[in-house]
């Protein structure tokens, strides 16, 4: 059980990430042949929708592009561009795609910081009454903060700022104040998530010794609550530069409502229009972002643990279980089950224009939307497909986590490319192969929704197995497997399911998101994302359209994590001695 893998993950990285990254750069070069669909006649259309798609001028852009020539010869040579520094020509503009992706990439990334600023300010402030009280809450409020769909904050947010008040500029790129409404959409969830994380760590570190012995000695609060900071972040960092990178490119849809020339949305729209150069140059710009951010976020993990790591030294703390009064979970699920099981009795599919966009009343109680159907009806018959479908992801997330926790190599290879990968792209290349709808969306988000929870799989299995408690284990000559089932597999497990719930809700966002795009389920389905989309376009004059699903998603997100909490609570009988990291 010790980590002879100190030596073999690099070189085991390495190949995972080399061979991932042209599994991924592969199948993006095919994509005009794996949808089915004529890129000529794509191209065309983008060029200019008035021109005639006659046979001489699809032959035309066939013989200028080197379309005949197959996906292979297409691959190499852009391959071999690439090794002189040349990312190809637009398919579409005629124009070098290297300045333009680095231009996307220059404003994803500046919105990636401002939107990281507003995440750690909302993270500080929902781990400040942790430092505080010295323990834990039932966390709901955080998890349903993550749970807000960003394009919905984002669609709101221009509304009310941008529109009804005029405070800031509603599309486009220019200045500072661009960035503010875009930031807020973006850092809102990401700070309900990670402020979550560290929230959920921090009390088994304050009941520490040290912490006792530091404030009998007079040592102030704020180092006091530094250290514990420092004590709880090693395992959570490579959140933090997922979260960065999932700021850049998984920003799509925020891109989208505002009108932002970032490199997602400039990926979004070379994939409509199969400018093939311009989206192979922008997905390896968002690739090998990924990469340095989990190099990084490998340095300053490794930084922070210091010699104990090599040492075999380190010590974990038991994490203790979150008082939680039964009220809360309760609450969240009554509400819940009392709007599906309400919703399931009526019809989601009945269509009456005379009372379209009718406000919440006894017959429709939480209105109608722009087709007169009953959105409380949607909304319930669209749980199984949302919900149902965001466990599934979840569950096999979960266990795929677990497993890739203990092939750390292989798991930070595969990550760092998985992680990169906007879901709406993922979503064009799976949609390309089976067809947009509710399957492909599921495959797509659980292609790269593993990677966080790996990640922290990986990163507590390599500080347990550096722990003092297990060298002592095998001193006394413990075997193997009683280390990893008793101790190992305990200690990791719980932290990372605990993990997963919280990530339930963002899987069906990312569902949402896929149909939001029209990646997903398509219409008529009563699917929480196209609900969504739906109602976007008159959220203004009916609200209570798009808060609905949104509500629902919220209160999903609080319902998994209050209710994993009070269950862990629970489970442990009060004066019986945990293992220890369990």
């Amino acid at each position: 059980m010790r980590l002879p893998a100190r030596r073999l993950w690099p070189g085991a990285a390495g190949t995972t990430r080399s061979l991932s990254l042209l599994a991924v750069v592969a199948a993006v070069g095919l994509l005009p042949w794996l949808s089915g669909r004529d890129p000529a006649l794509s191209v065309l259309r983008a060029r200019s929708a008035e021109q005639e798609p006659t046979r001489e001028a699809l032959d035309a852009i066939r013989r200028d592009l080197g379309l005949d020539a197959g996906p292979l010869s297409l691959l190499g040579g852009w391959a071999a561009g690439l090794v002189r520094g040349d990312l190809g020509i637009s398919w579409v503009s005629g124009t070098d795609v290297g300045p333009s992706v680095l231009a996307g990439l220059q404003v994803s990334l500046a919105l990636m910081g401002a939107a990281f600023g507003v995440a750690v300010l909302l993270g500080v402030a929902l781990v400040a009454p942790v430092l505080v009280r010295g323990r834990a809450s039932a966390g709901a409020g955080a998890a349903m903060l993550a749970a807000v769909p960003e394009f919905l904050l984002a669609t709101v947010g221009l509304l009310v700022c941008g529109v009804w008040l005029g405070w800031l500029p509603t599309s486009g790129w220019d200045g500072p104040s661009s960035m503010v409404l875009p930031a807020v959409a973006l850092g809102v969830p990401a700070g309900g998530l990670l402020g979550r994380l560290v929230a959920d760590a921090l009390p088994a570190v304050l009941e520490e010794r040290w912490v006792e012995l530091w404030r009998g000695a007079g040592v102030g609060r704020a180092r006091v609550s530094a250290a514990a900071l420092r004590r709880v972040l090693p395992p959570l960092v490579p959140q933090f530069g997922m979260a960065a990178v999932g700021l850049t490119g998984g920003a799509v849809a925020v891109e989208t409502v505002f009108a932002v020339p970032g490199i997602g949305r400039t990926a979004l729209g070379a994939a409509k229009s199969q400018d093939l150069p311009l989206l192979q140059g922008a997905v390896l710009a968002l690739l090998l972002l990924g990469l340095v951010t989990g190099a990084l976020s490998a340095l300053v993990r490794r930084r922070l643990l210091g010699p104990a790591l090599r040492d075999a030294s380190l010590s974990l703390p038991p994490p203790l279980p979150v008082r939680v009064h039964p009220a809360i979970p309760l609450t969240l699920a009554a509400l819940l089950a009392t709007a599906i099981g309400w919703g399931l009795l009526r019809d989601p599919y009945a269509v009456n224009t005379a009372v379209r966009l009718a406000p919440p009343s006894w017959a429709h109680p939480l209105g109608t939307d722009g087709l007169g159907r009953d959105v409380l009806a949607r909304l319930g018959h669209g749980a199984a497909s949302t919900v149902g479908t965001a466990a599934a992801v979840c569950l096999l997330s979960l266990v795929l986590s677990l497993a890739l926790g203990f092939l750390p190599g292989v798991a930070a290879g595969a990550a760092d490319i998985a992680n990169a990968l906007p879901p709406v792209i993922v979503g064009i290349l799976v949609a390309a192969v089976a067809g947009p709808g509710t399957g492909g969306a599921a495959f797509a988000v659980a292609l790269i929704s593993w990677p966080p929870l790996a990640a922290h799989a990986a990163a507590l299995v390599q500080e347990v197995q550096a722990s003092g408690f297990l060298t002592a284990q095998r001193a006394i000559g413990a075997p193997p497997s009683w280390i990893l089932t008793r101790h190992v597999l305990p200690t990791v497990a719980a932290p990372v399911a605990r993990h997963a719930l919280l990530r339930l809700p963002g899987i069906a966002l990312a569902l949402a998101s896929l149909g939001f795009l029209g990646l997903g389920a398509q219409p008529p389905a009563p699917e929480w994302g196209l609900l969504l989309d739906e109602s976007r376009a008159y959220v203004e004059r009916a609200p209570w359209a798009a808060l609905s699903p949104a509500i629902a998603l919220a209160l999903l997100a609080g319902l998994a994590v209050s209710g994993a909490a009070y269950a862990q609570g629970v489970a442990r009988t009060p004066g019986k001695e945990a293992p220890v990291g369990v």
